[in-house]
């Protein structure tokens, strides 16, 4: 690894820690443009509403384009994240949520689903907990494979420090490849399931669903600088 690996790595941390600040506060935007085309949905017109919706999804999309920059560069920062408070590290299931819990979240959010909604939905359910259990089973066989350490922990140290001696190289390579088709595999369940999600939902029931998940996503941050400001103090 070359010298200035350890600088471009803080770089690529740096970058994408800047663009999640900017992230998050179009989040909140988005989540009072929601709360508000609730709370208004007389006022708020058919075009309006999928205007939104498309707004909203095209939002997380920014993420998962930016988290696939930072994972070609470093698989680790993904995997260990800086701008992340503990309790978020330690609820991401392959470096974002789980798509199985999102799905969960449809039935406590939307409460008018149709009989053909609610099945169609557990048919994803079911699809969906198929492909977490193969890209489980897949980021199992990577770690066994180069006798890796446990990743959270690998991830720590390499996220900070890429230099490595000798043989370990090669084998650290070979792993970064092999984790970096992992994170494209889950990333793109994640996107297909919630598109899947949107498609089967009626426009007002996807208003109420990506709200529940905008504010969910906030408040468990919240919750996690709270709780790391306390443990600090």
């Amino acid at each position: 690894m070359s010298p200035g690996s350890g600088a471009r790595t803080s770089r690529d941390g740096g970058s994408f820690d800047t663009f999640f600040e900017g992230w998050l506060v179009r989040h909140e935007h988005y989540l009072e443009e929601l709360l508000t085309a609730q709370q208004q949905c007389r006022e708020y017109q058919g075009d309006d509403v999928k205007d939104l919706i498309t707004r909203v999804l095209s939002h997380y999309q920014q993420y998962f384009e930016e988290k696939s920059r930072v994972a070609q560069r470093n698989v680790f920062l993904v995997f260990a994240p800086t701008c992340l408070s503990s309790l978020e590290c330690a609820s991401l299931w392959i470096t974002g949520f789980k798509p199985g819990f999102a799905l969960r979240l449809v039935f406590s959010s939307v409460q008018d689903l149709s009989q053909e909604q609610s099945e169609r939905i557990e048919r994803l359910m079911e699809e969906t907990k198929v492909e977490e259990r193969v890209l489980n089973d897949e980021l199992a066989r990577v770690q066994e494979s180069v006798a890796a350490p446990p990743l959270l922990e690998m991830a720590r140290k390499q996220a900070r420090r890429m230099n490595v001696e000798g043989g370990r190289e090669e084998a650290l390579l070979t792993l970064r490849k092999a984790l970096e088709e992992v994170v494209a595999g889950a990333d793109l369940l994640r996107m297909t399931t919630t598109m899947k999600v949107v498609e089967i939902l009626k426009p007002e029931q996807n208003v109420r669903y990506l709200t529940a998940a905008t504010q969910l996503f906030l408040n468990l941050r919240n919750l996690g600088l709270q709780k790391d400001a306390n443990t600090k103090g």
